[in-house]
């Protein structure tokens, strides 16, 4: 199972890694939401990595980064990520406080699992962005990354 979130995450690394490249390159034709999601696709990843990790987070939830910093916060995410997998195991339950100081518990594999599909809600909302901004949208579906 571990080798399966290693797979999700390489995925989940590889589209933001090629979003980041588009934000890049095309700043004018993205939208200030696109901007946005993406920003907190990244903010969120490392909140949850610092909850599993029970580090301070460092990121706000909504924070705007620099365009030129955000592939490299993802690569920091994803070594991280990996980390994660090396050090916990899947069934291990952690404590948290979420962002309305509100306690929960969950296991390493449903936050784990979590980052993946919240990443991945954010990234088609993004694909709506840059399709509406007249940018071809990334194909960011699990299976062409398998292919």
């Amino acid at each position: 199972m571990k080798q399966f979130f290693k797979n999700l995450f390489q995925y989940s690394h590889q589209c933001n890694q090629k979003l980041a490249d588009i934000f890049n390159a095309e700043p004018n034709k993205t939208s200030d939401k696109a901007v946005k999601l993406f920003n907190h696709v990244l903010n969120a990843h490392q909140i949850w990595n610092n909850r599993i990790n029970s580090t301070e987070k460092l990121f706000g939830v909504w924070e705007i980064h620099e365009l030129k910093d955000l592939k490299s916060i993802d690569q920091k995410n994803y070594e991280q990520s990996l980390q994660i997998l090396d050090q916990f195991e899947l069934d291990e339950s952690l404590n948290y406080i979420n962002s309305k100081s509100k306690a929960f518990s969950n296991s390493v594999q449903d936050i784990l699992f979590h980052i993946i599909n919240h990443s991945t809600y954010h990234r088609g909302q993004i694909a709506s962005e840059f399709k509406q901004g007249g940018l071809e949208p990334l194909v960011t579906d699990y299976i062409f990354f398998k292919r």
